[in-house]
């Protein structure tokens, strides 16, 4: 995972409300076995309106997601997050998000900013033809015309982000204290490894 600090450009000033996975990427998408080219089948259903906001040449390749409130309900599904970071989006602002989306958007590297609708409405026009700027650093929203918004997040979220840190790489950087873990109960629970039959079997 690519650590993020600051995220900036173009957003979508979209805003709709109960947006759920089904819409971000419907169901007959799942069947891949990859993540590569689920940004193709994101928003289809949005897609396929006139004149929508993905296909809008003045937000192409935008890496921010202006959303409405209950952003990613219904399913669980990861795929949701895997087609938005296909698609280039590395931050969703909304005023509330999914539990589960909210998580597996962490976990693939997209920051969910929670902010109130106040904000999400001044974004919205903003967005229409100046950049937004997302900074973990600060733990802010800004635009270029001095808007400020402050949000949350966890702190332990906040630092993998940072660091490009998902499970793998946590798992990694505790690797000597695995590896000397592991060393300690082979040596006090040899059967484990079953050293004990293996020395009875050569005697």
């Amino acid at each position: 995972m690519n650590p993020v600090t600051t995220v900036s450009g173009t957003a979508y000033p979209w805003g709709a409300k109960n947006i759920d996975t089904d819409v971000i990427i419907p169901a007959h998408w799942l069947k891949t076995i990859t993540r590569a080219g689920l940004g193709r089948g994101a928003f289809e259903t949005v897609r396929a309106q006139p004149g929508n906001i993905f296909d809008d040449p003045r937000y192409a390749g935008a890496p921010i997601l202006i959303a409405g409130d209950n952003f990613g309900c219904g399913s669980s599904r990861e795929h949701a997050a895997w087609a938005l970071a296909d698609m280039g989006i590395h931050a969703v602002i909304a005023p509330s998000f999914s539990d589960i989306f909210s998580g597996n958007a962490f976990k693939n590297g997209i920051v969910p900013v929670v902010l109130p609708q106040e904000a999400i409405d001044r974004l919205v026009e903003v967005a229409k033809d100046q950049p937004i700027t997302v900074d973990l650093e600060t733990m802010t929203v800004t635009t270029p015309f001095q808007d400020r918004f402050s949000f949350e997040l966890d702190p332990f979220r906040r630092e993998c982000l940072m660091n490009g840190l998902d499970e793998i790489g946590l798992t990694l950087e505790r690797a000597d204290a695995i590896g000397g873990y592991e060393k300690q109960l082979a040596a006090g629970r040899p059967w484990v490894e079953g050293r004990t039959r293996l020395a009875a079997s050569q005697g």
